[in-house]
């Protein structure tokens, strides 16, 4: 074995006592001596303790000593093979390939690089000239008379006699056309409200016919709703709802803590009450402030 420490690289040196110190991790956490092992596996004591510190002095090749791994490994019950497969058996004994650096470094010589420059001004040169060439190529004559001859000439026919061109009549704008105009589309009517609560109160909503909101709204809540036809609104506590109709200015619905209905109806004056947001038409439980 005197020759061993020749035969393995350093990087099988550094995984050999990796693996060593986790066999004996796992050994002695298994309670397992060395003896134990070594009736097991048929390998000598001296040889375990070695693998298990990576003393590559008192082992055999790198080949044995994978061999070693995997029936230490399956003795104390962990899977052999896969332990063996990380520690590389063999060595990469190949010389390492030149460097590129300097084997270019070496070869570029002054005359090997004017070499290199002529070639590739010369190259630069002889494609430049082609392209000319190709783009002033001068047209064959006889080709381009052909051509011209092949041309049929078309000679207009008058009559002896004068031509009378008819004047074509023009269109003039008369007084009465005037300039089409598209129909007006009215927004079908509809009634808005919006609702600031300056306090908090119970407010039931109710939709054409049909109760949209029921609930309590919190201090500083602001909500709106839009009917075609009508529109309830009823509150627990009046003084506390600020109400607008069809985007106007707020109103409060009525006294502090009194119950309040209001009923917002569309009808013919819909479009009047959306440009002044004065007056609508409503059919209210008590007068309507709107």
């Amino acid at each position: 074995m005197s020759n061993q420490m020749t035969q393995i690289s350093p990087e099988q040196i550094e995984r050999l006592k990796e693996l060593g110190a986790y066999l004996q991790q796992v050994r002695q956490k298994e309670r397992i001596s060395l003896e134990t092992v070594a009736k097991k596996t048929l390998i000598p004591v001296r040889l375990l303790a070695a693998l298990e510190i990576g003393n590559t002095k008192q082992l055999p090749e790198p080949v044995y000593i994978q061999g070693f791994i995997r029936r230490y490994a399956d003795a104390i019950g962990i899977d052999g093979a896969e332990l063996a497969n990380a520690f590389p058996a063999q060595t990469d004994l190949r010389a390492p390939k030149p460097s590129w650096r300097g084997t270019v470094q070496a070869q570029l010589r002054p005359l090997h690089l004017y070499c290199l420059y002529t070639v590739l001004v010369v190259g630069a040169v002889s494609g430049l000239s082609y392209l000319l060439n190709r783009s002033s190529t001068p047209q064959i004559p006889g080709l381009v008379a052909t051509a011209q001859k092949r041309e049929p000439v078309i000679t207009p026919v008058l009559p002896n006699g004068p031509v009378n061109i008819a004047a074509q009549p023009t269109v003039s704008p008369t007084a009465g056309n005037k300039t089409a105009q598209l129909p007006t589309v009215v927004s079908p009517k509809s009634v808005r409200i919006g609702l600031t609560m300056t306090s908090q109160s119970w407010v039931r909503i109710v939709v054409d016919g049909k109760t949209d909101f029921e609930g309590v709204l919190s201090e500083g809540t602001q909500r709106a709703w839009e009917a075609d036809k009508q529109l309830v609104l009823r509150a627990g506590n009046a003084g506390g709802v600020m109400v607008s109709l069809n985007e106007g200015l707020p109103k409060p619905l009525g006294e502090p803590g009194a119950v309040e209905e209001v009923t917002f109806g569309s009808n013919a004056q819909a479009a009047n009450l959306a440009a002044s947001s004065e007056s609508a038409s409503l059919t209210a439980s008590r007068p309507n402030p709107f």
